[in-house]
């Protein structure tokens, strides 16, 4: 073989160990140029009872720094929240229908005439403790939402979990599942339970950049054999 080929061998087997000096900034709203539709929404949301983790972002040509938009009947006087981890990539349309929504059913109506003004609000509004709050929306780290899905008030998705477009989420997702329809129902879980545990101990999205960088390959491949090799 030529000296070429070793040069470039070299180089290649240098380039695993380059450090990595342009790095996206989580503090960013809008961490790529090239892409305008995605958004870090952490940055952009102003509304204190949303918690957005690190890295995790919403894409929507028609305007990803409007996340907080798509957060509907979220209300101060109920005071519920919205809470995302990292590293999570939230399609366009979604909307996250928060507590507000929900009526009451133990009457003979569900019509809300405490909302609707005048005297009706101040002789008949409802006591918190009497309407059917179900708690904070939570959405755990590493989680693919994908197009138009919609998400019911005090739902869980786990970590790792895949919601299919057009879903309606109105219960729990369990961490590493694939879920899809309406109702949204799993269909699969993404490994077996023993990687489960194994992925949900090693909580990746919690290393110190570096470390995630140094890995990315392993976390990218399809070989899950690779993320066992990973060093503490």
């Amino acid at each position: 073989m030529d000296e070429s080929f070793h040069d470039l061998r070299r180089l290649i087997d240098k380039s695993k160990y380059m450090e990595i000096k342009n790095r996206p900034n989580p503090n960013d709203a809008f961490p790529n140029p090239k892409i305008p539709s995605l958004c870090f929404i952490k940055n952009v949301v102003k509304n204190p009872r949303i918690i957005i983790g690190d890295y995790t972002y919403y894409d929507d040509v028609d305007g990803a720094d409007q996340f907080e938009k798509h957060v509907t009947h979220f209300y101060d006087f109920i005071g519920d929240r919205l809470i995302i981890g990292k590293f999570c990539a939230i399609a366009k349309g979604v909307e996250f229908v928060m507590n507000g929504a929900n009526h009451r059913m133990d009457g003979v109506t569900t019509y809300p005439f405490y909302v609707i003004g005048g005297d009706w609000g101040s002789a008949i509004a409802p006591v918190k403790d009497e309407l059917p709050l179900k708690g904070d929306t939570v959405v755990g780290n590493d989680v693919w939402i994908g197009q138009h899905v919609t998400i019911m008030p005090g739902v869980h998705i786990g970590d790792g979990a895949i919601i299919g477009a057009n879903s309606v989420v109105a219960s729990d997702v369990p961490p590493y599942a694939v879920a899809v329809g309406n109702p949204c129902r799993v269909v699969r879980k993404r490994f077996d339970d023993e990687f489960i545990a194994y992925l949900l101990n090693l909580k990746w999205w919690d290393w110190d950049i570096e470390k995630i960088e140094a890995n990315i390959k392993a976390l990218s491949s399809g070989d899950l054999s690779l993320i066992s090799k990973v060093k503490e």
